[in-house]
């Protein structure tokens, strides 16, 4: 499929990635850590020669893991926000009809996280922001910064103002958290088991604590199908609605006011980086319809060529798992184009066999 849109696949500053092989070394099995490193670099030279012989149209880069989230003093964090996305925005300036970005933000202060989006949006022409998770804070990093809390109401209501969504990224754990929880069984921190749980405690903690409901319009991106949330759907709305709901009204603590097939079916995209699967695809889709996902890869974690050689290689089967060609394009183009307001990049008009 020509015009793909893929829009989970990081980038690093090159002067800090040689920095962050050991982080790399969390993801990257070692005989691929050279390809990684010398990939997480590029943002127009390999990328966009991968990208054009694999049929992606368009591509939207964010700043790799740790990212900003990783810094927890504010102000070098807010300053590194800056100068990366004013990085950002020069390299790919020559390249917008194949190239758009993500903002890196400071989560430390949500009225400054706020202003540099307003900022990436509008001077910039970015699509949004991605969030490596929480905020790591204090002066060890053992404070984590979650923006289900009402202190972040002031930034979300600049990103429904400026109409762009805001990617949910997994990070790994940290401090304490890992010391506790993962030190043992080192083997599960990233995509095995770590990335999902901590980015469904996030986002489900969106939900119960309101933020949908204070901001319906509010567009928020998971990746990899969900983040094991919708192969536990009917379980945690059970529980949600029959017991938890119950508990909070007697309570009188405040709960999300709907039930979670209605945020993930109105607030709530997921893509499929880094989870190529054609069944699992199909599950998806039949709980949340082919308009809430989106194709993704997950460069340079994964490859181009695995995550395009699944989607144009199982056309037929993906086709059929979501319910026909039309549903594949907008899974493969449409939807993402329709959220991110796309239009005049690399064959987004080529049609679908």
């Amino acid at each position: 499929m020509l015009g793909k849109i893929s829009l989970e696949e990081a980038y690093e500053i090159p002067s800090k990635a040689d920095q962050s092989r050991d982080q790399a070394a969390l993801y990257i099995a070692p005989p691929d850590l050279d390809r990684y490193l010398r990939q997480i670099k590029s943002l127009t030279d390999e990328r966009l020669r991968v990208s054009d012989a694999h049929g992606i149209g368009y591509t939207i880069v964010s700043l790799t893991v740790p990212g900003i989230q990783g810094i927890t003093d504010p102000q070098t964090a807010e300053h590194h926000a800056t100068e990366v996305n004013n990085y950002v925005a020069h390299e790919i300036r020559a390249h917008r009809h194949k190239l758009g970005a993500f903002a890196a933000l400071s989560m430390h202060n949500p009225q400054q996280a706020a202003q540099e989006l307003r900022r990436c949006v509008q001077d910039l022409g970015f699509h949004g922001a991605l969030l490596n998770d929480v905020q790591h804070a204090g002066p060890d990093g053992e404070t984590y910064l979650f923006y289900d809390q009402p202190e972040y109401d002031a930034f979300w209501k600049v990103a429904v103002e400026l109409d762009v969504p805001v990617y949910i990224h997994p990070a790994a754990p940290q401090g304490q958290y890992y010391r506790q929880q993962y030190a043992g069984r080192k083997y599960l921190v990233g995509p095995p088991l770590s990335f999902a749980n901590g980015v469904s405690l996030h986002l489900l903690g969106l939900i119960t604590n309101g933020v949908f409901d204070r901001f319906p319009n509010l567009k928020i991106i998971v990746g990899h199908l969900g983040e094991h949330i919708p192969f536990d759907f009917w379980r945690i709305n059970h529980w949600l609605e029959d017991v938890e709901r119950p508990l909070a009204q007697k309570a009188g603590d405040p709960m999300s006011q709907r039930d979670i097939y209605y945020y993930f079916k109105k607030n709530i995209w997921v893509t499929t980086s880094g989870h190529f699967s054609t069944p699992t695809l199909k599950y998806v889709c039949d709980y949340l319809g082919p308009e809430r996902i989106l194709f993704s890869v997950d460069y340079p974690y994964e490859t181009i060529e695995n995550g395009c050689g699944w989607w144009d290689g199982e056309r037929e089967a993906i086709q059929k798992a979501l319910g026909g060609k039309e549903a594949y394009r907008l899974v493969g183009r449409d939807n993402s184009k329709r959220l991110f307001r796309l239009n005049g990049f690399q064959d987004e008009n080529a049609p679908v066999e």
